[in-house]
């Protein structure tokens, strides 16, 4: 089913562009009729702010809001929906953290691990934060499969360290990081960690109770929804207490001259007028979703990269970068005496949209000492016959740049 011209259909853009192949859907997925529908419709007849007006139109719209919220709860696994932050996106959702939960906790010579693969979204915040308190920023090493070194990292969890955030599953290397033990190793000495969901939660069942993780992270515009939403999940009790680092209408309790107090979690952490839009396309989204096996789509994307995978490496001066023992449908290569730039533009004269770039993993580009990467990306819409003409477009670049 996943793949096929019936599918794709789905996908009103393969209609506006029939000869487009889509590899890039690492950096954002396309968006089906379903979610685009839901987002019209909700501006073409259902447009009104939320949580203020008393009138019918702000009630039903405030109403499908909280459903979603709901939904988000169901689709992840959280116990409850008061654990379901709406925020911009992932980047969003761990400076959220990181301003809120880790900085009131930090002391100077404390220390925050991050892995070595980490993007800069889950880099940086942690980076500032360290230097804003005179802590360490430790990186937990990965061989050159891009496997995590587990016995290094169990050996970093310390007194000392106030914080773990890892990536899911890597957007440049397509390593699945074993987050169960990773999290339970925390957990054993009391350590809170974030998981990095972004590239996880569209292909992945994802279960954050029974993971048990303290944050866990998501965009929406990676799963088929919208972009410029995303989603925090936090256990009640971190929530409960954290303060928020944005201030402004709806999400206070009570305003004088002198001081406020502050609505409850979620709320207290969705100042302003929020995306209700990208919510209702965010639930849209998910619905669609809803609709297959997550462990079908898990799949499904796997045997994609792993087709690609087998495919690339038949060609000659060709280098596959991450070849971790779990991994998905995400492939970044480079051509020897090819600039992944070029690369990408040749392609793109073929209609193949790639990534070329360091993904926003820049040290990780340091330690395999390159300056960036080719990098194809697998969704459900795509196909072992785009993968071949990739290939054979490849073969093309090859004996361009041989002449």
């Amino acid at each position: 089913m996943f793949g096929t011209k019936s599918f794709r259909q789905q996908f009103p853009i393969f209609q506006h562009h029939p000869n487009l192949v889509y590899l890039d859907s690492a950096a954002t997925t396309q968006k089906p009729k379903m979610v685009i529908d839901g987002i019209t419709n909700f501006y073409q007849k259902e447009n009104a702010n939320i949580h203020r007006g008393i009138y019918d139109l702000a009630a039903q719209t405030t109403q499908k809001y909280e459903s979603v919220r709901q939904k988000v709860a169901e689709f992840i696994g959280a116990k409850h929906q008061s654990e379901i932050v709406y925020t911009s996106g992932t980047t969003a959702s761990i400076n959220l953290v990181a301003h809120s939960f880790l900085l009131p906790r930090l002391e100077q010579g404390d220390e925050v691990l991050v892995s070595a693969m980490e993007h800069h979204a889950n880099l940086i915040p942690w980076q500032m934060a360290c230097k804003q308190k005179g802590a360490h920023l430790r990186v937990i090493p990965i061989d050159q499969a891009g496997n995590i070194d587990l016995a290094a990292y169990k050996k970093m969890l310390s007194a000392k360290v106030k914080m773990v955030a890892v990536v899911h599953i890597s957007n440049t290397l397509a390593t699945i990081n074993p987050i169960e033990a990773m999290i339970e190793m925390a957990h054993q000495k009391g350590i809170p960690i974030l998981i990095d969901g972004a590239q996880s939660t569209a292909h992945s069942p994802i279960d954050v109770a029974s993971l048990d993780c303290d944050f866990f992270t998501f965009s929406g515009h990676k799963i088929f929804g919208p972009t410029g939403i995303g989603v925090l999940y936090g256990k009640a009790t971190h929530l409960a207490a954290m303060s928020p680092y944005q201030f402004g209408g709806d999400m206070i309790r009570t305003v004088t001259y002198q001081d406020a107090t502050y609505a409850p979690a979620p709320q207290k952490f969705e100042a302003g007028t929020t995306n209700i839009a990208g919510v209702i396309g965010l639930g849209h989204a998910i619905d669609f979703l809803q609709q297959f096996d997550k462990k079908a789509i898990a799949l499904f994307v796997k045997e994609l990269g792993a087709y690609a995978r087998e495919k690339l490496l038949s060609l000659n001066d060709l280098t596959i970068i991450g070849n971790a023992q779990h991994k998905t449908g995400i492939v970044s290569f480079v051509l020897n005496n090819v600039h992944p730039h070029d690369v990408a533009t040749f392609l793109g004269t073929a209609n193949i949209a790639i990534r070329a770039g360091h993904h926003c993993t820049q040290p990780l580009m340091d330690f395999y000492e390159i300056p960036a990467t080719s990098r194809a990306s697998f969704s459900i819409y795509n196909n072992r016959a785009e993968i071949d003409f990739l290939v054979d477009e490849i073969k093309g670049i090859q004996s361009f740049f041989a002449v």
